[in-house]
């Protein structure tokens, strides 16, 4: 990042590049959500050409591939994306109908909905985690200005980095 620019020239920073307003823990927490929006916009059309199904769905998947075997219930879904149920609700339909996800009662609990993947969903998850993965890696490296993204390039495997420095 040879071309990152000076801290003063930085908004709400002054000469020694310190903040005016805006506590560090404030601006790293922007800087955030500012790389994350930046790179869930490169992902979302590729998730839609790759696998066929929304970014919302995709973060469903991707929940439920990372999960136990067993799958999860439809409150602790919600409660990981942050989404109300009903929302999640619509969701987890269409990845049904696509032949995704199955939907079982939960044991023990009549009113719990236990979501799991489908082989369908393991198959085609394997087949595009390359090409998904290396669009995030491209995400991250895209990122500049206002923002140090220094961490967010920490996340990535060392061989994306290490491409970097070449």
């Amino acid at each position: 990042m040879a071309d990152s620019p000076d801290p003063a020239d930085l908004p709400g920073c002054d000469a020694a590049g310190e903040s005016g307003l805006l506590p560090t823990e404030l601006r790293a927490w922007m800087g955030l959500l500012a790389a994350a929006g930046a790179i869930e916009q490169q992902l979302r059309s590729r998730v839609k050409e790759t696998l066929g199904v929304s970014h919302d769905e995709f973060l469903v998947l991707c929940l439920l591939a990372d999960g136990p075997a067993t799958g999860l219930r439809m409150t602790q879904i919600a409660e990981r994306l942050g989404r109300p149920k009903t929302r999640l609700t619509y969701q987890v339909a269409c990845l049904q109908h696509a032949g995704l996800i199955t939907r079982s009662t939960a044991c023990g609990d009549r009113r719990g909905i236990q979501v799991t993947l489908t082989d369908k969903a393991r198959q085609r998850l394997r087949e595009a985690s390359g090409a998904l993965a290396e669009a995030v890696t491209q995400a991250v490296k895209g990122l500049d200005g206002l923002h140090d993204c220094a961490m967010m390039r920490s996340l990535l495997p060392d061989s994306a980095n290490a491409e970097d420095h070449a």
